[in-house]
């Protein structure tokens, strides 16, 4: 996606100043799609900055171009991107789009760390801690941008379910809904945290935890950029006896059956180039989630939890670029089974990944210097006979970082003594960047209680 773009860009530039040297405007004849076979033009032509008939100020045409080229790429519905201007009759220009679908159905082998992240996984390297199963992945599903997944997951986690999303209800593509629902069955659960690292409990012969869980959701995206997201979930846990006496704060009440609706909105702003290894451009979310509304008898709980990141990317130079991002989150107290904190998914602070921080509210900070190592470059692999795995981008980029957070929590202080505090980590990476999304991040870091050591992460940092 990355490449593409930059190598579009390039060739848009000579294109346009050969095509509109001499006028002042241009007016868009036609568009022409190739190679979507699959995909429907509609679902293209929505993300498009040009618009057949469109006046267009020859100043501006590049950077219209650019734009639809990072908001085509950023369906992940395609490999390859390349729009390009042709002169036309009567002071016209066709706009012609290339594409490259990638493949959509995925009907793999499941495997899957039950652990937070490879590197937690990786100091046991436990085959038993491993989930397998098949994904049922279908992507762009009817060449209409929607997914089907179905899951089938057994090995450490037992876990059924599907997911169905369809972007576009509406003529105007500005609504969209999804849905879902499944079974997680464990054996072994996480049970608390000491020394803020995570205390486990298995019990081979009962299920410790049972989750039954179904969510209905509806999308708004007016424009390009912004989306805004109402989800309605339903949650039925069943705990065992034995979890609930080895941690009496583990459920609400100490009660062995829990089940409540959940209501949340999203809004987002993303003005990133490329959503999987931004470079350029800003991105801000706001996520709000009420659990508990007393609709359902003995409906106990009642949570909120208001999380918010802003991020901002810059190119310095030719080859040099700064990321920063900003994450807050504010919440009520929380039983252990639904507490969060940073050591999850994104948050986390870079040399830090061994430790959960659980608390009732958070900020963090992060920071990225980096240095595009190795400038975009595409390889051909010439026996692999289709174009959606032949074509392979790639692209190489050192990393100079710097991350800080604070967690706040009145629950377990003692037990856990890098809550309450300022934390800091730092270090050196090497990412590698290539198609369907891929990021391989492996980077040294160093945290201020002098700990250091080498991780390997598998999504972007900021």
């Amino acid at each position: 996606m990355l490449f593409s773009f930059f190598f579009t860009t390039l060739f848009a530039d000579k294109l346009t100043n050969e095509v509109v040297k001499d006028t002042t405007f241009v007016i868009v004849s036609k568009i022409i799609l190739e190679g979507n076979k699959i995909t429907k033009d509609n679902i293209i032509l929505r993300e498009l900055q040009i618009k057949e008939g469109d006046t267009i100020f020859t100043i501006y045409l590049t950077d219209r171009i650019k734009k639809s080229t990072e908001n085509v790429m950023n369906t992940s519905l395609f490999n390859f991107v390349t729009i390009t201007p042709e002169l036309d009759a009567d002071n016209g220009v066709k706009i012609i789009i290339k594409l490259i679908e990638r493949w959509y159905i995925w009907p793999i082998p499941n495997l899957d760390l039950a652990d937070r992240n490879f590197n937690t996984w990786w100091k046991t390297k436990a085959l038993n801690r491993v989930n397998y199963g098949i994904d049922l992945t279908t992507n762009n599903f009817r060449g209409r941008k929607e997914t089907l997944e179905l899951l089938f997951s057994l090995g450490y986690d037992e876990n059924y379910g599907f997911l169905y999303t369809i972007p576009y209800l509406d003529k105007k593509k500005t609504i969209g809904m999804n849905l879902s629902a499944g079974v997680t069955l464990n054996h072994e659960v996480a049970l608390t945290s000491v020394n803020n690292k995570i205390v486990f409990f298995k019990q081979e012969d009962i299920y410790l935890k049972k989750q039954i869980y179904s969510t209905l959701g509806f999308t708004f995206r007016r424009n390009i950029h912004n989306t805004h997201t109402f989800n309605i979930s339903y949650f039925d846990y069943i705990f065992a006896d034995t979890l609930l006496k080895l941690n009496k704060d583990y459920s609400i009440n100490q009660k062995s059956n829990t089940n409540f609706i959940s209501l949340s909105y999203q809004f987002k702003r993303d003005y990133r180039d490329y959503k999987s290894y931004p470079l350029t451009g800003s991105y801000f979310d706001i996520n709000i989630t009420k659990s508990g509304l007393g609709i359902l008898n003995n409906e106990d709980l009642n949570n909120y939890i208001v999380e918010s990141t802003v991020r901002k990317y810059w190119k310095l130079d030719q080859r040099f670029y700064f990321a920063t991002g900003l994450t807050v989150m504010t919440s009520s107290a929380s039983p252990y089974f639904i507490e969060n904190g940073l050591g999850y998914g994104r948050d986390y602070i870079r040399s830090y990944e061994y430790y959960v921080i659980n608390g009732q509210s958070f900020g963090l900070l992060k920071t990225n210097f980096k240095y595009n190592l190795i400038p975009p470059k595409v390889k051909k692999i010439n026996f692999v006979k289709t174009d959606k795995f032949n074509t392979i981008p790639y692209a190489f980029y050192v990393n100079l970082f710097a991350d800080a957070g604070y967690v706040k929590s009145n629950e377990n202080v003692s037990l856990n003594p890098l809550t309450n505090q300022f934390l800091i980590g730092g270090g050196i990476g090497l990412d590698f960047v290539t198609y369907y999304d891929m990021v391989i991040r492996v980077e040294y870091s160093i945290n201020k209680e002098g700990e250091h050591g080498i991780f390997i992460n598998f999504m972007t940092s900021i």
